[in-house]
């Protein structure tokens, strides 16, 4: 009798593990690697609307301790993320880091998100480019 009920606890346990990990990498959830795939960009010069594929577009791994990674910018590679109100906010945590890109607090950027499957659509708050879409593709590695 108690070889058997250690015999549930162990598979339960070991669904419930299977399970958190389900939950953590749902299609809805941004942790996990993206690649960009492709950009729209609408402004007075150019307005076509039109996605451009990318070849070669940098990453981000977002992962549950709320710290990422990406290869966008060479100079800093790492930082700390928050999602709130469909709102991404990547912070990099390199002393001095800026992009140059008007972002406010320096290194740090907001960008618009919404998940769809297994694509991440980011649109930038820190820079003035009404229309501005990346996609982003979610990868293994």
């Amino acid at each position: 009798m108690k070889s058997l009920i250690l015999l549930f606890g162990i598979v339960l346990s070991l669904s419930s593990c299977s399970k958190d990990n389900e939950d953590r990498m749902d299609n809805n959830s941004i942790l996990g690697t993206w690649k960009l795939s492709a950009s729209i960009v609408n402004t007075s010069l150019e307005n076509d609307g039109e996605w451009k594929q990318i070849e070669n577009g940098y990453k981000y791994i977002f992962k549950s301790d709320g710290t990422f990674y990406s290869d966008r910018f060479k100079e800093c590679v790492e930082g700390t993320y928050h999602l709130t109100d469909l709102k991404l906010t990547l912070i990099y945590n390199c002393p001095n880091f800026t992009s140059n890109l008007w972002e406010n607090p320096k290194g740090t950027f907001v960008e618009k998100y919404r998940i769809e499957g297994n694509e991440l659509f980011l649109s930038p708050d820190y820079i003035f480019c009404e229309g501005c879409l990346w996609k982003f593709k979610r990868i293994q590695e």
